[in-house]
């Protein structure tokens, strides 16, 4: 798209806009009349077949009134969104001054900068070149980034070498500031040591040589700072550099004037400061330098991540099995892959047998058996057998590509609580100079002698003491370590919101089926009566019930297929309205029905009294199977709870939540699985829209909720909860609804999700905590408020290294989410339940 012209740019810049809902000519006609109508506008010609209008403005244009025209007239201007690499970022308040630049480029709806990722996401319809001109005028370097693969091997290449830079000038300044110390403060601490100077080389020589290695440490490895500082000071918005430039430049110049025109200076303060200089410098790259190793620790997930996926990929081209870059699979390749292979896109098996690895994806260490129709997914590892599949996703469509970019969207986030840090840090850095600033002039009027040195190094002290890093970093970097963890438990938070929302979460409601149950029938009961065979009588009931589409006879047949019964051949095939069905197999008369099914046929199902009541009591309605006319069984078919939703109800009980079940099935099935599995409160036989209203009152009633579904009927009810949990193995119109997304298709991992907010926003509190409290007791302590009671001052140098530590601090604490592990809690004896829960429905 080109530039949009901002109001006061000359005629005659064209301005392209791409627009969404023409559907014919007429269309056409009224955009081009709407956009006429704005100011400044010329020519106007709108394509249909691509989809733009190109204005030739007359004179300046507001772009924002392009886009209220088209939409007035009924159409849309599609926001695109844009990844920018920013360089040059080294503090909180660098990332507000690149976002209001960016904000007030025309065009831009929403802006995000992020310090630990340093890049900016930036929505609207903007150009990039105009948001690159807008970064570049606030005094920073920025490049648009795609999504691909080489985009991240640049992005890591280049803060390799950042990091490899700051190595190089991290020793260089090491080496050339120690004689600097060692000459000035062994002075100082050592009595002996200031007259070995004043016997061998002299103390005026000594400040020459400290002059020359400060000069040098000043004018190599401490560039960096002066060269984006000072520039900053002249745009009135200064950063961390700054304070770095000013505090630093002030010790040398003094320390300039003392040695080669003490004269200037009033008797009693000619004194030399070159090492409080060169050791601030050096301390601040130790910073960086420890900053810039932990930043890569951050962004270890999505490195993991990517490193899962293939090269290479072994297809099947005329007749022949080549090996091609993953880059060259497409869509419905035949693919091959070998025992032990990492699988490179997904696909479907067309032939061999197998198990898959899948844990880099959902995070459940069991391999999944695979053959033939089943998925795989690009990235998993193929464990004994050798298999063929249709690739049916490459490239970025691919399940493990969406990952990461749901990851990275998640850790570029800017969550609710950095706005409070933005409002603070916004004013922070001029704050500190106004402080700094007072302190020289407080110490000048009331200090004692010499005031004036006292007054420069409490000045210089509180400009270096009070840099703002570890506020910028506090809430950026506990977000990608999190997000990322998640991502390694098969949690996706595709909303980086849903990271502080989900832990203030009250009560956890929960669709049943497909998410408490597998969402497919099963049979779960077979009981015969004496002298019946319990294979012989499956497979007659199964050989009547394949005749049959009924959800409960699919669930009859798959059993016994897959117990390896034969399904005899049967005549007669009746299905008895209201009833039952009924049929002849193998001479023999079958009839299938509920128990008024069996009176109606003159038979006393009493045998079966207990059992029915028991499965009354769990939920179910029994069918009964008579053979000959005599009564032979009772069956019971049923959506089989999952194996882990017993620990997963417990572990959100032991989180101290609430658990409630909203589904449309009837009463008494929901209230018999709530009974076994100890859910607090059941919603039941409620539409989509009913589980939106439930989803309301139980918000009301208990506070923040979290809902967690996987079909298409939950999508109103995820969007309306606060956060939406969708199940990994559900449809794309539900995981399209959530916040947060469960691969693994388990309800464990819902407590694992709130476990991991808990962690990260605690994480982000004490990282905040210290680098405020931090900052605003050492801010006095600098300027000099114990002198008066305890004649103590803070130097300079203590104050850099005070800095330094501050944000290896917060960058340490955000690094320990990466050992988080979620609570393995045992399911109470309460909830061991047999795999069974909802029956399908009684008679047909």
């Amino acid at each position: 798209m080109n530039a949009p012209i901002r109001p006061g740019e000359t005629a005659g810049a064209p301005i392209s806009l791409p627009i969404e809902g023409m559907t014919c000519a007429s269309c056409v006609g009224r955009v081009e009349k709407a956009l006429r109508k704005v100011d400044g506008v010329g020519a106007v010609s709108v394509n249909l077949a691509t989809e733009r209008a190109d204005i030739r403005p007359s004179g300046p244009v507001d772009p924002n009134e392009l886009v209220r025209a088209v939409e007035a007239a009924g159409y849309t201007v599609p926001s695109t969104a844009v990844e920018f690499a920013v360089e040059g970022m080294t503090c909180a308040s660098c990332v507000g001054r690149v976002e209001r630049a960016l904000k007030a480029v025309p065009g831009v709806a929403d802006a995000t900068v992020n310090l630990a990722t340093e890049r900016a996401s930036v929505r609207g319809t903007a150009d990039p070149q105009a948001l690159v001109a807008a970064i570049a005028a606030a005094g920073y370097a920025a490049r648009p980034i795609a999504g691909d693969a080489s985009a991240d091997a640049d992005a890591s290449q280049r803060k390799e070498t950042e990091r490899s830079e700051l190595k190089r000038d991290l020793a260089i300044a090491a080496v050339l500031t120690l004689p600097v110390f060692l000459l000035e403060m062994g002075s100082h601490l050592v009595p002996g040591v200031h007259e070995l100077i004043a016997r061998t080389i002299g103390m005026q020589q000594s400040w020459y040589l400290q002059f020359a290695l400060t000069t040098l440490v000043l004018a190599v490895p401490g560039i960096r700072f002066y060269a984006k500082g000072i520039p900053a000071l002249g745009r009135l918005a200064p950063d961390m550099n700054s304070l770095v430039s000013v505090g630093t430049l002030a010790a040398y110049a003094y320390s300039l004037v003392a040695t080669f025109a003490p004269s200037l200076l009033p008797e009693g303060t000619v004194n030399v400061y070159y090492e409080a200089a060169a050791v601030i410098v050096t301390l601040i790259l130790l910073g960086r330098f420890l900053e810039a190793r932990a930043k890569g620790r951050t962004s270890e997930a999505i490195k993991r991540l990517a490193g899962l996926q293939a090269k290479t990929a072994r297809v099947r081209r005329d007749g022949a099995s080549v090996e091609i870059p993953i880059a060259e699979v497409v869509a419905g390749d035949i693919v091959e892959v070998r025992p032990g292979e990492r699988i490179p896109v997904d696909g479907e098996v067309t032939e061999g047998d197998s198990y898959v690895d899948e844990s880099m994806i959902t995070g459940e260490p069991v391999p999944v058996a695979k053959s033939s129709g089943a998925t795989l997914v690009g990235g998993t590892v193929n464990q004994q057998g050798a298999l063929s599949f249709r690739a049916t996703a490459v490239g970025e469509a691919t399940v493990l590509s969406q990952i990461i970019r749901m990851v990275e969207e998640a850790q570029g986030s800017k969550l609710p609580i950095q706005a409070l840090v933005d409002k603070v840090t916004m004013w922070f850095v001029p704050a500190v100079m106004a402080a700094a600033a007072l302190t020289f002039a407080a110490w000048f009027v009331f200090g004692p002698s010499p005031a004036l040195t006292f007054a420069l190094v409490n000045a210089v002290a509180v400009l270096i003491v009070a840099c703002p890093c570890a506020m910028g970093l506090a809430t950026p970097t506990s977000i990608m370590v999190g997000t990322g963890r998640a991502a390694e438990l098969g949690v996706l938070f595709r909303k980086g919101e849903a990271l502080q929302l989900l832990k203030d979460a009250k009560v956890v409601a929960v669709d049943k089926t497909g998410t408490l149950t597998e969402g497919r029938p099963a049979l779960t009961d077979l009981q015969v009566v004496e002298g019946f065979d319990r294979a012989r009588v499956l497979s007659r009931i199964a050989a009547v019930e394949d005749k049959s589409e009924h959800p409960i006879a699919r669930a009859i047949v798959a059993a016994a297929q897959a117990e390896g019964l034969p399904l005899p051949e049967i005549r007669a095939f009746e299905s008895v309205t209201g009833f039952g069905v009924k049929a002849e197999v193998e001479g023999e008369r079958v009839e299938i029905g509920a128990d008024r099914y069996m009176r109606e046929l003159g038979l006393d199902v009493g045998a079966f009294a207990a059992t029915a009541e028991r499965l009354g009591v769990e939920g179910k309605s029994p069918l009964y199977a008579a053979i000959d006319g005599r009564l032979a069984a009772i069956v019971a078919v049923a959506d089989p709870v999952k194996d882990s939703t017993p620990a997963a109800i417990a572990a959100l009980h032991a989180l101290g939540l609430k658990v409630a079940m909203i589904t449309g099935d009837n009463r008494r099935t929901a209230e018999a699985i709530a009974r076994q599995l100890g859910i607090d409160e059941v919603v039941a036989e409620v539409l989509p829209d009913g589980k939106v209203e439930a989803v309301r009152r139980l918000k009301a009633e208990h506070g923040k909720l979290a809902f967690v579904g996987d079909g298409i009927n939950d999508a109103p009810a995820l969007a309306e909860a606060d956060v939406g949990l969708a199940v990994g193995t559900g449809t794309d119109i539900a995981i399209e609804a959530a916040d947060v997304v469960l691969m693994s298709g388990s309800l464990n991992g819902v407590a694992t999700a709130i476990a991991l907010s808990r962690a990260t926003i605690g994480n982000i509190h004490q990282n905040l905590f210290w680098a405020f409290a931090y900052n605003t007791a050492l801010i006095p302590v600098a300027a000099g408020a114990l002198y008066p009671a305890f004649g103590v001052l803070m130097s300079p140098v203590l104050a850099a290294g005070a800095m330094a530590l501050s944000s290896v601090f917060v960058l340490g604490n955000a690094l320990r989410l990466r050992g988080f592990q979620p609570a393995e809690t045992p399911p109470p004896s309460e909830c061991r339940v047999r795999s069974n829960a909802m029956v399908m429905g009684g008679t047909r």
